[in-house]
């Protein structure tokens, strides 16, 4: 089964896309995550996106692209696979169906998880990390309790990282409903799209998600 995962930030893509993956056996895979191994190797292909970032510019689409392809041209990949969070927009999306053209495959689905913008606030906008021991909690699902890790004895000192923001999670979500609102609309218009409800619990979406893929019995 080949998949595409679209949703907003913070509506847990990438927890679902790591349970999915396991249960069918097939990669999960991120361009951040393909990026960094690239960079860590330095492929051929990571040498080139390390041009790019290091003179402060961001990495073409063109070279992305490379990375999914040689990720999905390995031998795990084909039974299947999972894009989790690519394509963002309608060029990617139109350069990732030439490509799957050339190599005669094709998207079986794209799960496209919905969740309001009070429900993302909610869900980003509580998060919290300590300044001494590093470690990240959630005021509501997560809390932090006990002495920090850090071994001072005493209670962690929770602070909100700025990219946690209201005003930048609304920012966030702005380019995200500008970019992707015309893809989703895209994969819908060509009967590939299935709508899940990202704003229940983990457990609910994720069998949810699986009775969208007809993996349930």
């Amino acid at each position: 089964m080949r998949l595409v995962f679209l949703g907003p930030p913070g509506v847990g893509k990438g927890t679902q896309a790591a349970g999915l993956s396991s249960d069918l056996s097939i990669p999960h895979i991120s361009t951040g995550a393909l990026l960094r191994e690239a960079l860590d190797k330095g492929t051929p292909t990571g040498l080139e996106a390390k041009s790019f970032m290091e003179a402060g510019e961001l990495v073409p689409d063109t070279v992305v692209l490379r990375l999914v392809q040689e990720r999905i041209s390995r031998p795990d990949s084909s039974a299947g696979w999972l894009l989790d969070g690519y394509p963002r927009n309608l060029v990617q999306a139109a350069a990732l169906c030439e490509l799957l053209t050339e190599m005669q495959q094709s998207l079986d689905r794209v799960v496209y998880f919905e969740c309001s913008e009070a429900e993302v606030l909610r869900r980003l906008g509580g998060r919290r990390a300590c300044r001494n021991c590093g470690e990240t909690f959630h005021i509501e699902f997560a809390p932090a309790t006990g002495a920090c890790s850090a071994g001072s004895g005493e209670a962690c000192d929770l602070y909100q990282r700025s990219d946690d923001s209201e005003q930048a999670i609304l920012n966030r979500l702005e380019v995200y409903r500008r970019e992707t609102d015309p893809l989703v609309d895209h994969y819908r218009e060509q009967s590939a799209l299935v709508v899940v409800d990202g704003s229940a619990s983990i457990e609910a979406v994720s069998v949810s998600l699986r009775k969208a893929l007809g993996q349930t019995p």
